[in-house]
């Protein structure tokens, strides 16, 4: 079982990794600057040792008066006194007499160490480590020579290996203290990383944050609408399944402007995808924007829906007036104690209701006309109109694909207008009749209403179509302006008839 990583653990963990990092490379930097930095020392206090010698075996002074024993011993005196690094100076002559040495009490005295062997260094002096009565010496010996060329003794210029170990010891000391300031440093740097990461991470516990990313994933997968998620620079960052199917569906190039888009409800394509467009932002920054895309098929369906239900709910408003004075009517019948004809109209009431919803249900099969239709029957039994269906009327929606929409709105306005057109003279005695037709074949659909109101003059039938036009007062005449230009948009024809006194006829038709 996978124990679970919390933000506390990561950071330790990358700590403790950093920390085994650093020090790793500050020991191995550490150690091998040491040694590197040993071994150049080396190499120069060696360097050193043999030009002190060499200058030494050269010196004339040892040369032109060798007898001299004072002035020599003061020169090689003040010469050792001027070398800090140099522990002692030793002349020794052809037949192992100290001719100086820098503890004088050894002038004089017969020298029994190493006999340097020059004929081996063709340069007349080296370098070795030998043993001495300070103790263990790093010594250089050079060759002295007389003025003929003739071998006459040797120089030693000695350094003590204690003193040597001692300038060892402060060399590795001073690269010990240069790798603890490179770790602390290294280990600042690095809390400061985990602190970043930890802000990037805006305090979240990462199995939280992986969870969350799990859970935002599945959702966005999940959902029915298309998620295009895009950058500042227009590179799309993410589209879940649904958006890749939409935009597998649509025309090319229709991808790269929903990407253009503005931030606003738009609609792409000619009947295909509606985008809302969200901005990303950093503070007042836009980092980025995401695109909600809706399948328009969709959402067509569920304002139909939404519209069905509008319709049938009017119905019943109206319904229930109605259903109110025919109670007051049965209550009448009731009290007189004309029972039989209380029962009589009862029956015929609720015939003639069942007949005409289910007249209207068998002709029309979208069911958001059909509940407009059901509605606009009730408000005309409000009204005292009759409402009368065509015989022969069927329409069928999948004869001619138009929005169910465009439907309601284009009938709701005639028939609306036929309502208004017979109430407007309140002096009508006659009766007041709504014929409603509607008929769908393949590729083709009709729609009438005729209606027995005031009529139109033929002055005015010639604008009825004008926006802002009516003979009802100012704020009217955009019902009819719009019915006009949303047939017209979906390639159909809209004609009126029309008789003062005798009634007006509409009539709106597609074709494929």
């Amino acid at each position: 079982m996978t124990d679970k990583v919390t933000l506390k653990g990561i950071q330790q963990n990358f700590f403790r990794v950093q920390l085994i990092l650093i020090i790793s490379l500050a020991l191995f930097l550490g150690v091998a600057g040491t040694l590197i930095n040993i071994h150049f020392e080396t190499q120069k206090r060696d360097q050193n040792l043999q030009n002190i010698a060499e200058a030494i075996a050269q010196s004339p002074i040892l040369l032109e008066r060798k007898s001299d024993s004072i002035i020599q011993n003061e020169y090689l005196d003040s010469l050792k006194d001027t070398l800090d690094n140099i522990d002692v100076i030793s002349v020794v002559d052809s037949n192992r007499v100290r001719l100086y040495h820098s503890n004088h009490e050894l002038i004089g005295t017969t020298y029994d160490g190493t006999i340097p062997e020059f004929e081996y260094e063709s340069e007349g002096y080296y370098t070795s480590t030998e043993s001495g009565p300070s103790g263990t010496q790093r010594r250089a010996y050079a060759a002295i020579y007389d003025e003929e060329g003739n071998y006459i003794g040797f120089v030693m210029a000695i350094m003590l290996m204690q003193n040597v170990h001692k300038e060892t010891w402060q060399t590795a000391f001073t690269f010990t203290l240069i790798t603890i300031a490179a770790i602390l440093m290294e280990l600042l740097i690095s809390s400061e990383l985990s602190r970043t990461i930890k802000c990037s991470l805006m305090g979240y516990e990462p199995d939280v944050f992986s969870a969350m990313y799990r859970i935002r994933d599945n959702i966005l997968e999940s959902l029915d609408e298309g998620i295009v998620a895009i950058d500042n620079e227009g590179n799309v960052q993410f589209v879940n399944s649904a958006a890749g199917v939409m935009l597998d569906k649509i025309e090319n190039g229709l991808a790269t402007r929903i990407i253009g888009a503005k931030f606003d409800n738009i609609q792409l394509g000619s009947d295909t995808l509606w985008v809302d467009r969200l901005p990303v932002k950093e503070g007042e920054l836009c980092v980025g924007e995401v695109a909600i895309l809706h399948d328009r098929a969709e959402y067509t369906k569920l304002m139909e829906d939404l519209t069905g239900t509008r319709y049938l709910v009017d119905s019943m408003r109206a319904n229930n007036h109605d259903f109110t004075n025919k109670l007051h009517v049965i209550l009448g019948l009731i009290q007189m104690e004309m029972y039989e004809k209380a029962v009589s109209y009862i029956e015929n009431i609720t015939i003639v209701q069942r007949t005409t919803i289910s007249k209207i249900m068998n002709a029309v099969q979208e069911p958001s006309v059909a509940a407009l239709l059901i509605g606009k029957t009730a408000r005309a039994s409000e009204l005292n109109i009759k409402f009368i269906l065509r015989e022969g009327c069927f329409f069928s929606n999948a004869d001619l694909q138009l929005p169910s929409e465009l439907l309601v709105t284009i009938i709701g306005n005639l028939i609306e207008n036929a309502f208004e057109a017979m109430n407007e003279n309140e002096d009508f005695e006659g009766q007041k009749e709504l014929i409603f037709g509607m008929y769908s074949r393949p590729g083709a659909i009709l729609i009438t209403t005729d209606d027995t109101g005031v009529g139109i003059s033929q002055e005015n039938i010639k604008q009825i179509f004008d926006n802002g036009f009516s003979t009802k007062g100012a704020g009217r005449g955009t019902g009819l302006y719009q019915v006009k230009e949303m047939v017209e948009r979906h390639g159909g024809v809209i004609t009126v008839e029309s008789q003062v006194g005798v009634g007006s006829s509409f009539s709106v038709s597609f074709t494929k």
